[in-house]
Order: structure tokens, then C-alpha cells, then sequence
């Protein structure tokens, strides 16, 4: 057996093993962990990196748990820290490139209208040089976390790239190319312009 052969066997076995285990029924999501009952944001990747398409029942469940498990304020948090132990008080605030995260899936899935709005509150949260924070907290209203955050500003590129153009890169990994409803790269421009100022 060749080595691409040896691969792909292995990467079948893999993604066998984390349907299998990560996959959580009873959330109808995937889960943080293997066997896991907490609902993790980073799910939310999934189609996007083409491990299942966008229309997978899986998928859609994950998007609708992080949706009912984990908006605050309309803000997507990573996980819940009060059930999490991960050696942190609990309380962050609402981890930034995770609601980029959600917008995209709304792109792959058609919420096209949803994934705009998103997006536009996102962008709403740069600071007056156009600068973004890694969280975000909804009660007090301000920046938390690391700032800025380089990985805020990837996830908000991205997104854009992914409402404005025709040939989306989450499209391209996830192998779903038949949305419809595109968005003008102008419109996007154009958001990003009046929320930072830019002219």
C-alpha cells in the first residue's frame, strides 16, 4: 500500500471515529470533546473545512446548538465557562472570530440576510482606528481580551471575502458551489468604509 493509499485510510478511520464520538445525539450537535455534553463554537468550522457539507443534518443541528447554547447579546461565546473546567474563572466575554465563525455558516447554509447582519454588528465594534479586540463583553459594552487581535482581524477579512464574493473559499473547502443570492463586492466595501471610517 502506497503512502496516499495509507492516508486516506487513515483519515477515513479518523473522520469515521469523530462522527462517531464527537457527535453527540442527544444535543444533536457536536459536541466539545469525544462523549462530551458541552457545545464548543470552534464546531462551527466544521463545513467549512470540508469535513461535511453544509446541508449535513449534523451541521445544521451544531449551528442551531451553538445559536441556542451560546449567544449572548447576540455574540457568540467559545463554550460555556461555567460548565467548562478549563482552569479559568468563568465570565469571559464573547470570543470575537467565533461570530465570524457563525456568520460564515450562515453564508454555507443560505442565511444570507442573517450572515450580513451579523456581520455588520461585528464590523460595528471596531474601535475609532478600526481595531478589533479578541472578546467582547455584551453588558458592558466594551472590548475585552487581547488587543487587538490579529485572529479577530483574519476572521473579519474572511467573512467578508466569503459574503462578497462569487467563488467563496468556506464554498471552495466545505465542496458546496451552488449558494445563490451573492453579495457585490461594493456592498461589503462599502460596509467596512462606514463603520471605520474610511473613505
Amino acid at each position: 500500500m502506497g503512502l496516499t493509499e495509507r492516508w486516506r485510510r487513515i483519515r477515513a478511520e479518523i473522520h469515521e471515529e469523530v462522527c462517531r464520538r464527537a457527535f453527540n445525539p442527544a444535543l444533536g450537535a457536536f459536541a466539545q470533546a469525544y462523549d462530551s455534553e458541552q457545545v464548543d463554537a470552534s464546531a462551527l468550522l466544521i463545513p467549512q473545512v470540508g469535513f461535511l457539507p453544509p446541508d449535513d443534518p449534523r451541521v445544521l443541528g451544531t449551528i442551531k446548538a451553538v445559536e441556542q447554547r451560546l449567544l449572548r447579546g447576540g455574540l457568540v461565546l467559545r463554550y460555556d465557562t461555567g460548565a467548562t473546567d478549563d482552569g479559568l474563572p468563568p465570565g469571559e466575554g464573547a470570543f470575537l472570530p467565533c461570530s465570524f465563525w457563525l456568520a460564515d455558516a450562515y453564508v454555507l447554509t443560505g442565511r444570507r440576510n442573517e450572515a450580513q447582519r451579523l456581520f455588520e454588528r461585528l464590523v460595528g465594534l471596531c474601535n475609532d482606528v478600526g481595531l478589533l479586540s479578541e472578546e467582547y463583553d455584551p453588558e458592558a459594552q466594551r472590548a475585552v481580551g487581547n488587543f487587538p487581535q490579529a485572529f479577530s482581524h483574519i476572521a473579519l477579512v474572511n467573512t467578508a471575502y466569503n459574503i462578497a464574493a462569487t467563488s467563496k473559499p468556506c464554498e471552495q473547502r466545505s465542496g458546496s458551489l451552488a449558494l445563490t443570492a451573492v453579495a457585490e463586492d461594493d456592498e461589503v466595501l462599502a460596509i467596512l468604509a462606514a463603520r471605520t471610517g474610511a473613505s
